[in-house]
């Protein structure tokens, strides 16, 4: 077995562990490769741009926080992602770096288990070419620089569920529930949960509320606005700047997301340890 290996090298602790799991791997004669940008902060030759990675490699550990997981899903495709908190809220990372090796050796024994994870899929035309992209999180579309607020339209199955005035609309699979959806007012979705979520950023309306609809429904969206370009944000990443009335479909992916799973882990707990949920606040007194 191969491992892929993806660093956060913004986080020095992240380098360090990197290194101590080469040395790991090595003693055991596994084989792995650094990502690009890793092998380069590390010295390392032992080196494979990320797009290449799943060509050559079985399984992929990610060495950083919910972001570098994030990118990492991307390229491992449907590859097992062993992900290792190296940041600080760690909600999607499953494994603390005490745990890493112990998971490692799982994956080589062939006694894992696995977390399956749905994902979007936004079509969109880009320099004249119709694109997909995937999202594990969330696709979001935002009013950015345009001063005023515009109306996002939203079509379920080719009918009409609202027009919406507001900041922004998200888009979140259950996975991504609990990230800029819940921010945003959205509702916590236990994870395989065959739905997505529409959230509305900051509606100009009272009667504006997220809406919780089945993963089989395929979503349009479009900005009316007379003018202006509004940022196409695919976890967290800008993929265009769309035009008004553009309009783009989003539907769940036929590609999903191996997670390696923490056995010894349960929602409940991460909901309890990793977003305080149920903590009554100390008010100091």
């Amino acid at each position: 077995m191969k491992f892929a290996i993806i660093v956060n090298v913004s986080r020095q602790n992240a380098i360090d562990l990197a290194r101590r799991l080469a040395e790991w791997l090595d003693e055991r004669k596994v084989g792995y490769i650094f990502e690009t940008l890793s092998a380069e902060k590390l010295q390392s030759d032992n080196a494979a741009p990320i797009e290449e990675l799943n060509k050559y490699c079985d399984a992929f550990i990610s060495l950083g926080g919910d972001g570098t997981l994030l990118f990492t899903s991307h390229y491992a495709v449907t590859k097992p992602v062993i992900g290792v908190n190296v940041g600080y809220l760690g909600f999607l990372t499953e494994f603390t770096q005490a745990e890493m090796f112990a998971a490692i050796e799982r994956v080589l024994n062939g006694t894992y288990t696995i977390q399956t994870r749905s994902q979007l899929e936004a079509t969109v035309f880009i320099d004249n070419e119709i694109q997909h992209l995937r999202a594990l999180n969330d696709v979001v579309i935002e009013k950015g620089a345009y001063p005023r607020i515009p109306t996002f339209v939203i079509k379920l199955d080719g009918e009409l569920l609202s027009s919406y005035r507001a900041d922004g609309i998200i888009i979140a699979t259950s996975t991504g529930s609990t990230a800029y959806s819940m921010s945003a007012g959205g509702p916590i979705i236990a994870p395989k949960s065959s739905v997505f979520v529409i959230t509305p950023i900051c509606p100009h309306m009272l009667t504006v509320r997220p809406i919780v609809i089945s993963d089989d429904k395929i979503i349009e969206i479009s900005v009316d606005a007379p003018d202006g370009s509004f940022p196409l944000n695919c976890d967290g990443n800008i993929k265009k700047m769309l035009h008004p009335q553009e309009c783009i479909t989003v539907r769940k992916s036929a590609i999903v997301i191996n997670l390696v799973a923490n056995e010894n882990r349960d929602y409940g707990e991460i909901l309890r340890t990793k977003l305080l949920w149920g903590r009554e606040h100390n008010s100091g007194q």
